[in-house]
């Protein structure tokens, strides 16, 4: 007797009294519930219909390859076989799920980095369009109702205008001239007592300074970095491209922090404010922008100050914090209140028709120093607005200037080298000229202890500062490894511990001790 479904002996053997044929119990009753018919013709079928048939108990014979050794070896050898089949076939599922399971963890992953990027040009959308809107200018009905708009700027610079047609401006007040003398009294006292730091890289360890790290940080189709600066409290360094990006950098990891994107030309001069963690860019599309830095690491954009109109090249912070200044081809230089982002003042000198083409204030803030394009250095007293002094004599467009801490010595560069100042006597007492006529220095620095000053122009050279009537040497020189002939910026590290440098590619190049890493 055989089972019509399985095909073996039965255990316990039923019949079907409709249609005769043999079953296992336990199969056929599990059909009749699925089904409720005969598995074999189809017929309606129920568990009544099934009729139990009585059989002797017997010992189930075993097959005739269990009989022997050989056939055991034989059935193992199969088994065998069989196992190391469905084993090599897990195998391969195994793979291919793993396969699948990477590829849609990709898949998510670039889903996610789309997702991210979308988000912030959505963001940066959207601060754009507020600004635009900002900027937008409102129906007379509106002006006489509104005091002031959302960048900062007075809404009655639109309205409040002098007999001459020219817009109105608070001036510099009393109680900020107060603050501003007040910070140069502190600096000064401080000054007299200030002692160079024990840190402080001496000669024999400049000597030996080469390049540490190059970091690719603007983009390869509009390469050059035009303005270096470096946080004075954090290990930070923001560089100013030609992409009309400004670029947050961390030295100790060696990653980008922020990308500052919203100026459409140029940016020309990046400056950190250590208070309320401001940063300041100026850029060829005559705008400043003031960011300001967030939780997360990013800076957005608080103010868009469009009070110039050419090209602006360079800010300026002063020491206290609170005030920057701008520069412009067009003949002017701006004050601004940084938290409120409006221009106190605009001081204008068109009798040369000279537009400014670099910046500093002195390092006690009542003296700002600004260069022009035909080749002169002006110095103003902040407090009166007035040119209280004019330096004469370089060749070419003055594109750098630094006051030395000591707040006697100034640097200037232009076309042909630097020119060292002495504001004691208001006169030129040295000069110097690293390279050819068709040469021109970009950049000039001074350390911030007075120590040594750094210039860049076809390379990098640091002299160590001395006084007027000595000779300041050159302990250091460094070609320029960019390949482009022109490094434009050059800054000191805090102590002038590394050398920051930025040239027309698009590396932002790090100039130390071998073997010092930036955790150090």
């Amino acid at each position: 007797m055989i089972c019509a479904i399985s095909g073996e002996v039965p255990e316990e053997p039923v019949v079907s009294k409709k249609t005769g044929h043999l079953f296992e119990k336990r199969l056929v009753e599990r059909h009749v519930e699925d089904f409720g018919k005969c598995p074999v013709t189809g017929e309606p079928l129920t568990m009544d219909d099934l009729m139990p048939v009585k059989t002797n108990k017997a010992v189930k014979p075993r097959p005739l390859q269990a009989a022997s050794i050989p056939g055991l070896l034989g059935m193992f050898q199969i088994e065998w076989d069989q196992l190391m089949l469905s084993h090599f076939a897990l195998e391969q599922q195994l793979h291919t799920a793993r396969q699948e399971l990477s590829h849609a963890l990709y898949q998510h992953d670039a889903a996610c980095r789309v997702i991210a990027r979308l988000k912030k040009e959505r963001d940066e959308a959207r601060t754009l369009l507020t600004l635009a809107e900002r900027h937008v200018p409102l129906p007379a009905s509106t002006t006489a109702n509104d005091s002031t708009f959302n960048n900062g700027k007075r809404a009655a610079d639109d309205v409040n205008m002098d007999h001459d047609g020219k817009r109105s401006l608070p001036g510099i007040s009393a109680d900020i001239i107060a603050d501003l003398t007040d910070c140069n009294t502190l600096l000064s006292q401080q000054r007299k007592k200030r002692q160079i730091p024990s840190t402080l890289a001496p000669v024999d360890a400049l000597e030996r300074y080469t390049q540490l790290s190059s970091h690719p940080l603007h983009k390869t189709n509009r390469p050059g970095i035009l303005s270096v600066d470096i946080h004075p409290s954090k290990d930070i360094i923001a560089t100013g491209g030609v992409d009309t990006n400004a670029i947050v950098f961390d030295r100790t990891s060696g990653q980008i922090l922020s990308t500052l994107s919203g100026h459409s030309k140029k940016v020309t001069s990046v400056k950190f404010v250590p208070k309320d963690d401001f940063f300041v860019t100026a850029s060829a599309d005559k705008t400043v922008r003031v960011w300001q830095g967030s939780e997360d690491g990013n800076y957005n954009c608080r103010h868009v100050l469009k009070d110039h109109t050419a090209e602006v090249q360079a800010v300026t912070v002063h020491a206290t914090n609170n005030y920057v200044v701008s520069a412009s081809l067009d003949s002017t230089w701006c004050f601004y209140d940084l938290t409120s982002g409006s221009c106190l003042t605009q001081v204008g000198d068109t009798s040369d028709g000279d537009g400014y083409t670099s910046a500093a204030f002195h390092p006690d803030g009542l003296i700002l120093g600004t260069g022009t394009s035909q080749a002169n250095v002006r110095i103003w007293d902040v407090k009166s607005q007035s040119n209280v002094a004019k330096f004469e004599g370089h060749s070419g467009p003055v594109s750098a200037i630094s006051f030395s801490e000591n707040g006697y010595f100034l640097a200037t560069a232009a076309d042909d080298g630097v020119k060292l100042w002495d504001l004691r006597k208001l006169r030129n007492f040295r000069t110097f000229a690293p390279y050819d006529s068709n040469t021109s220095t970009n950049s000039v620095d001074f350390d911030h202890s007075g120590s040594y000053l750094a210039i860049a122009g076809s390379d990098i050279r640091v002299y160590q500062v001395a006084n007027v009537k000595s000779e300041w040497n050159c302990v250091k020189t460094f070609p320029d490894l960019s390949g482009t002939g022109k490094a434009t910026s050059v800054k000191f590290g805090p102590n002038a511990q590394y050398l920051t440098v930025g040239s027309m590619d698009r590396n932002l190049r790090i100039f130390g001790l071998p073997g010092d890493s930036a955790e150090e």
